[in-house]
């Protein structure tokens, strides 16, 4: 077993290390304080080729393998998580399916200004009423004169209503097959008469992130907006999602990190009882334990990564890594804060915001509860 990265991994995990500490992390606290949406730093991450990381180069990616995009990932939520959503969304949900799914047409119309940063793009599987429970999509689409007529709510929708975003992918029930809803992907473009977006919700976590209910009256887009095959949009999309695991596994990994990385620094500054706080064993105990699951959890997800570079059914080894480095990052951010004591409960402290962005890496891409119930199918239970 080779645990080495190759010249090419590490150029790309030493390239966003440098981004994210020194244009990332100066701004982090200042974007979640104002939740103002980082349109520069989007633009440069394009620049950089983040944007479109593990796409080929004929579609306007990078040609990078999906371990580098997962170190990517990995070193921008270090520094803030609101970032790091913005690009694993755009890349893990939002472009992922028309690479994995979309006609040559559409990759060339869609695909190619994605990969290169031109525009963000939406994946619009959630609604108020069916979030675990995906199948129980509500959103109606009826084909009418060569049209599609969409009429429901999507619900928490990353980078769907911003200045750049392009438009969204939808799940919608356009009839019925034995009995059961049909459910197909559609795609929606932002200029979309009938399609408007919410104002941004208030959220506790990834403030600087754009997430927003979407709303579809009389929405028409043209038959030919079909993503995939008609009727294997629920599939689809649950492929997709075992992707974004591995996006959201790398995230928890990146904010573990650098809840990590603050508790050491803050543990070597700070003096109690005449010497730094670090010289205490019930510290270097703290920092052991999370040092530990940190690299537990690395390890978790980037198998997963290397197992889906590899052509190989990674669905088990991606909700494995999702749910630990979840409840991990839980854990190393909580005892960062603990560390930090009573300047941990003050804003000014990352650790503080870093705190409140973590919760949410146990809820989005399937809840804990749901990927367990994931794992044991996927073991036959």
């Amino acid at each position: 077993m080779d645990f080495d990265l190759s010249d090419e991994q590490k150029a790309i995990q030493s390239l966003c290390r440098d981004f994210a500490r020194e244009e990332v992390a100066p701004r982090a606290e200042t974007m979640d304080r104002d939740e103002s949406f980082p349109y520069d730093l989007v633009a440069k991450m394009a620049e950089l080729g983040l944007l479109g990381l593990p796409f080929p180069e004929e579609y306007g990616g990078s040609g990078a393998d999906t371990i580098s995009y997962a170190l990517a990932v990995m070193e921008i939520a270090r520094a803030d998580a609101s970032t790091a959503i913005t690009l694993a969304a755009h890349v893990s949900l939002g472009a992922s399916p028309f690479l994995l799914f979309g006609t040559e047409e559409q990759k060339q119309k869609y695909l190619v200004p994605l990969a290169q940063g031109k525009m963000l793009w939406g994946f619009g599987l959630t609604e108020p009423n069916a979030g675990s429970d995906a199948g129980g999509t509500q959103t109606r689409a009826e084909l009418r004169d060569g049209k599609w007529i969409i009429n429901g709510t999507k619900a928490f929708i990353t980078n769907s209503g911003t200045d750049i975003s392009g438009g969204t992918t939808i799940t919608a029930v356009t009839g019925r097959h034995n009995g059961k809803p049909e459910i197909t992907n559609l795609i929606v473009p932002q200029d979309t008469p009938g399609f408007t977006r919410s104002k941004k919700y208030k959220k506790m976590g990834w403030r600087a992130s754009d997430t927003r209910e979407l709303s579809f009256a009389d929405a028409e887009v043209p038959e030919g907006n079909v993503l995939g095959t008609r009727g294997e949009g629920l599939k689809n999309f649950l492929i997709t999602l075992d992707g974004g695991r591995i996006s959201v596994g790398a995230l928890s990994v990146g904010l573990a990190m650098g809840a990590y990385d603050e508790a050491l620094k803050y543990a070597k500054e700070r003096q109690q009882f005449g010497k730094p706080i670090s010289q205490f064993q019930a510290i270097q105990f703290k920092l052991a334990d999370m040092l530990t699951e940190i690299e537990h959890a690395k390890l978790m997800v980037l198998k997963a990564a290397w197992e889906k570079d590899q052509g190989r059914d990674f669905a088990l080894s991606a909700s494995l890594g999702k749910l630990f480095s979840g409840e991990a990052s839980r854990r190393v951010v909580n005892e960062a804060l603990q560390i930090h004591g009573g300047y941990g409960f003050m804003e000014e402290y990352p650790v503080s915001r870093m705190y409140r962005d973590q919760k949410i890496n146990e809820i989005g891409e399937g809840t804990n509860e749901v990927q367990r119930l994931v794992i044991a199918r996927l073991m036959g239970l």
